[in-house]
Formats: C-alpha cells, sequence, structure tokens
C-alpha cells in the first residue's frame, strides 16, 4: 500500500505576476486517519499519507494508550473511502480500559488536545527525565544545516513540518514529515519503537514550535534534549522544567535559546 500512497496533489493555478499564466503548484496531501484498537474506534487525525504504521505506533505510545511497545500485537492500514483506518491489535486492553482512555477525537491538523471533556483529562508524563548525555552547540548547527535536505516534501510544497532524531554528533539518523508537527513526531516516535532506539544516545529535532503537546510527546520518550526550530509555549517550557526535559528554541546558526535544563547543551 505504501507505494501507492500519494504524499502530494498537483493544480492548475495562475500566479500573479506571469501575464496571467497557467501553471502548476504541487500541495501536500491530508487524509483522515481513523486509529482503532482492537477494532474499537479511538481517534481520527488528519494527517498526510504515508508512513501510517509509524504514526498509529507513535501516537499509541505518545498519547499513552499503551505503556510499551511489546504491548502491540498487530498494526494493520487499509484505505476507507477517502481516509485510511489503522487497526491497532494490543494485548491486554478491553472494553473498560478502553472506556478510560477513549476520548472520541475528531482532531483537526492543528489540535492535539481536542475532544478532551475536562481539564483533568489532560494527559501526564509517564516518568522523570534523568538523562546525562550531553550535545555541543556546533552538533546543533550541523543537524539544522542538514535538516531541509532531509525534508523531501515540505521541499516540494512548504506545508509540512518535520521531526528528526539525530545523534550526539549531529548525525540526522531520521527524519519523519506531515501536515501536522504532532503527527510528524508521532510517526518518528513510533519509527524508534519499531527499531528499538536508545532515546538517550542522540535528541529531537523539529521544525515547528514547541507547543505543550509537542513537549509531552517528547518527554514520553524519556529523551533528555528537544530542540525546536521555532518558539517554544509557556506552558511548554513550565513542562519541560517539571518533567527534566532539555527544551531549546528558536535554533538558528549561532542562535539558540535554552529554556531548561541548560548543562545539556554544551560549547
Amino acid at each position: 500500500m505504501e507505494e501507492n500512497v500519494k504524499n502530494t496533489q498537483v493544480f492548475q493555478v495562475i500566479r500573479r505576476g506571469e501575464a496571467g499564466e497557467i501553471s502548476e503548484d504541487i500541495l501536500a496531501e491530508e487524509v483522515p486517519v481513523e486509529i482503532r484498537y482492537n477494532e474499537r474506534s479511538y481517534a481520527v487525525l488528519m494527517a498526510t499519507p504515508a508512513d501510517l504504521p509509524e504514526l498509529a505506533v507513535g501516537f499509541s505510545l505518545s498519547e499513552d494508550v499503551v505503556s510499551e511497545y511489546d504491548r502491540i500485537d498487530t498494526v494493520l492500514v487499509r484505505e476507507q473511502g477517502d481516509g485510511f483506518i489503522i487497526d491497532v491489535g494490543v494485548a491486554g486492553i478491553g472494553g473498560e480500559r478502553m472506556r478510560e482512555i477513549k476520548r472520541n477525537m475528531a482532531g483537526r491538523t492543528g489540535c492535539g488536545l481536542c475532544g478532551l471533556e475536562k481539564l483533568e483529562d489532560l494527559p501526564d508524563v509517564r516518568r522523570q527525565i534523568r538523562a546525562t548525555k550531553t550535545v555541543t552547540a556546533d552538533a546543533i548547527e550541523k543537524a539544522l544545516d542538514e535538516l531541509n535536505r532531509h525534508q523531501p516534501l515540505r521541499q516540494e510544497t512548504g506545508a509540512v513540518h518535520g521531526a528528526a532524531w539525530v545523534s550526539l554528533s549531529g548525525e540526522i539518523a531520521a527524519v519523519y514529515e506531515d501536515v501536522g508537527r504532532h503527527n510528524a513526531l508521532d510517526k518518528l516516535i513510533g519509527w524508534g519503537a519499531r527499531h528499538k532506539v536508545d532515546w538517550q544516545d542522540g535528541w529531537l529535532l523539529i521544525s515547528s514550535r514547541a507547543s505543550y503537546e509537542m513537549v509531552q510527546k517528547a518527554a514520553n520518550t524519556g529523551c533528555g534534549i528537544l530542540v525546536a526550530v521555532s518558539a517554544p509555549t509557556a506552558k511548554g517550557v513550565r513542562l519541560a522544567r517539571r518533567y527534566g526535559l532539555t527544551l531549546a528554541g528558536f535554533a538558528r546558526p549561532e542562535k539558540l535559546v535554552i529554556y531548561s535544563y541548560p548543562k545539556r547543551i554544551i560549547e
């Protein structure tokens, strides 16, 4: 199925300043993706229709539907109308547990908390981060220089976010893209779970802002460092400080603002 997925769509457009001539524009595709657990509907996301197994695995872990990857038995993806259904088979998850975690979420591209009924339902991070490894400012700049080259969909459309897993020396090991920043990070987390990545051996780089949900998802991996190209939110910073996550934003050549646990980023 993955080979036939279309992540872009070509449209005929008229560009101002080109004498009204018709030309083509490549746009990022987004489709509804329903995630089910043991055939029970849980959430509907708007996502780029690629790497959907990784999306389902990462979403399951970062949203704390399952506590560890080994609990997932199967991930089955099928087309349904204009979108996709992903059925995640989870061992030991019954009706009572499903009622506890179910949010009936109809998520927009930019929504990470859609469907929550009350403030008490906000998810919490499972662990306190106690990472000891550090990364240099030079390694961060090296990854920033390489990030765009690893984002072909962004180069084509300009409309997607990226999430990267980077070694401590600044080498980009994996990048996932999506119209939703949460989805891009979930895809990366899903990849890491499937490849048994040790999240202490590197750091996370995102092309978007570091909102509350992005910090929460990153912290749930146990990774010690999250670097964002854009700004964090105030709640994102408070959570990073609460859970022991090093959070940096406004990442640019020779520029970086560190908001929490600065000792993990060295000169």
